[in-house]
């Protein structure tokens, strides 16, 4: 017996009278044995062989007794579930059966199968007989399609609410994707700077008559983006609104190069900046438009209830939110990119005062550097040696090492007594300057390890 809830497995026959494959991998699995190994492998094959002949003797009593028979205990939504467990019967020419038992408390019958359940009512029937009619089977059908058709329209509405946030997204990908690809933002930035000044004159300077003018609001508004240095005396002078906007313009512009330029890197790292700032602007008011639009969605379907379709009010609503958006960000960006300081933090210089030397155990320098470090650890001057090569001149002085910290911190731990001629500085000759691979210095053709190096 195979219990299928809402939906049966689709893909999968199911093999009259058991899989002997999978029978075997499950019995030797339940004894601990690994088919994966050679000696599994070999157990599996025994045990399967032993399998496929008391599966083919059950298949065939199942065979002679009808097959596969499919109960089911109602019918689903959509007659493609129904279609799919129905199918699991009367595979690869084995016999099968299917039928499907409904209750008249189906939500499928009592919400949608209206005709059927009026035709079952007029008919006195008793309770345990079962009612079997052509009438009801076409009711039922119906009654799928019509949610089937239900379910087809709500996803062709989200698509539609989908759709909306969709074309929102891609906008601004783009021009992520434009600012990560290191696009130059000062002609954006400029641009923004006289449409804000623009927007400021406007809002403070309706018209041309002086009186209408608010110049003390004005330069509030003006300070939010650049220090001006106008006052209101100064921006009493100009006559028109027009010659206003133009000077207040060309100020930006001049302190927005002065500023660019006043940074350490100069230009060039006032466009970097400003492509950070854009984009974590960017992100930030993003997510925040996310969840605004997800509350906006939450809610929308309300107004069904004066009279409005919820979609259209859906997009129209998106787009100005959007608008909004876009407005936001322009505006935090330009407020942070004019006001933005890059400071140099100078490296300090190194404390070598209780710096201790320490030499590697295999140093490259040679046995006269590790001498004259031993030595002048311990303020012992180093007496000229001579070489049948050369001389090597001593030091005028004996080095000076600065004393340890009281608490013994950095300080090395004492040495036996150094023997300053064993420890005398060895001056190679020309001959014992090559490498041990190379080839040896007298012609013979053999590497050196292996002719004159070899002692």
């Amino acid at each position: 017996m195979t219990v299928a809830t809402n939906m049966a497995g689709r893909g999968v026959d199911i093999i009259l009278g058991g899989n002997a494959e999978l029978l075997a991998v499950h019995e030797l699995q339940a004894q601990g044995v690994d088919v994966e190994s050679d000696e599994g492998a070999e157990e599996l094959k025994r045990l399967q062989a032993k399998l496929e002949a008391s599966c083919r003797v059950e298949g065939d009593e199942v065979r002679k007794l009808g097959g596969l028979y499919v109960l089911g205990s109602e019918r689903h939504e959509s007659r493609r579930i129904d279609n799919q467990l129905r199918g699991r019967s009367g595979r690869q020419g084995d016999p099968g059966e299917s039928r499907f038992f409904l209750s008249l408390d189906d939500d499928l019958l009592r919400l949608f199968a209206t005709g059927a359940m009026s035709w079952v009512m007029g008919r006195t029937l008793p309770e345990d007989v079962p009612i079997e009619s052509k009438t009801v089977a076409k009711a039922i059908e119906r009654a799928q399609n019509t949610v089937e058709a239900r379910n087809a329209e709500i996803r062709k509405d989200n698509l539609k609410y989908d759709e909306v946030m969709d074309q929102q997204r891609k906008v601004i990908y783009e021009r992520r994707l434009q600012v990560i690809d290191g696009d130059d933002l000062e002609e954006h930035t400029e641009d923004l700077l006289a449409g804000a000044v623009e927007s400021a004159v406007a809002a403070c300077c309706p018209s041309d008559y002086t009186e209408e003018w608010d110049l003390k609001g004005l330069i509030d508004t003006l300070s939010q983006y650049y220090p001006t240095k106008f006052s209101v005396a100064d921006l009493e002078q100009a006559g028109k609104t027009e010659q206003l906007t133009e000077s207040i313009v060309e100020e930006a512009l001049e302190y927005y190069e002065q500023h660019s330029e006043s940074m350490p890197g100069g230009a060039a790292t006032m466009r970097q900046i400003e492509r950070d700032v854009m984009l974590q602007i960017i992100d930030a008011r993003w997510r925040d438009h996310l969840a605004e639009m997800d509350n906006l969605k939450d809610g929308i379907h309300l107004r069904w209830t004066v009279q409005a379709d919820p979609l259209n009010a859906w997009q129209q609503e998106g787009y100005s939110m959007f608008g909004q958006l876009m407005e936001v960000i322009d505006n935090d960006y330009l407020r942070y990119v004019m006001h933005v300081e890059a400071v140099q933090t100078p490296q300090a210089e190194p404390d070598l005062q209780g710096a201790v030397y320490e030499a590697a155990d295999d140093p490259v320098a040679g046995t006269g550097a590790m001498a004259g470090a031993l030595l002048a650890d311990r303020a012992v001057h180093v007496p000229p040696t001579s070489t049948a090569q050369g001389r090597v001149p001593a030091p005028a002085q004996p080095a000076q090492v600065a004393p340890p910290p009281a608490n013994g911190a950095g300080r090395r731990p004492a040495a036996a007594p150094v023997d300053p001629d064993a420890m005398a500085p060895i001056i190679k000759g020309e001959n014992e300057k090559i490498g041990r691979n190379d080839p040896c210095w007298c012609g013979s053709g053999k590497k050196y390890k292996l002719c004159h190096g070899a002692g």
